[in-house]
């Protein structure tokens, strides 16, 4: 074998394999096209909302789903404001800081908001 395939983009598996023209991943169950594997790789320190959005350092976001919060009875609401962000890439699935009014700072997941 003399092509070697690249991980997979969402779980960095190295397992992926061929099939038709698609590539899939065995641990994950993703697959996609090795066109996407080379746009992903210029993207690498995009990140986007949940909607596709890109972000940037002091932006507003919207949380779209309510989230559970530890040591909080409320948790945070879905429609809940946070205003100046900062990106934070490498933190695990955390990808943005902020501080919530009425919670704090914390770490947020991009996919559970959209730009406001």
């Amino acid at each position: 074998m003399d092509e070697t395939l690249p991980p997979c983009p969402k779980c960095s598996g190295e397992y992926t394999y061929q099939m038709g023209t698609l590539l899939a991943c065995p641990e994950c169950a993703h697959e996609w096209t090795p066109d996407a594997t080379a746009t992903g790789v210029a993207e690498k320190g995009v990140i986007r909302d949940a909607v596709g959005n890109v972000l940037a350092d002091g932006d507003t976001i919207t949380v779209i789903k309510s989230l559970k919060v530890k040591g909080s009875p409320t948790g945070i609401k879905a429609g809940t404001k946070v205003r100046n962000i900062r990106l934070v890439p490498g933190v695990g699935d955390h990808d943005i800081e902020c501080k919530v009014d009425g919670i704090g700072a914390m770490q947020l997941k991009s996919s559970v908001v959209r730009k406001a």
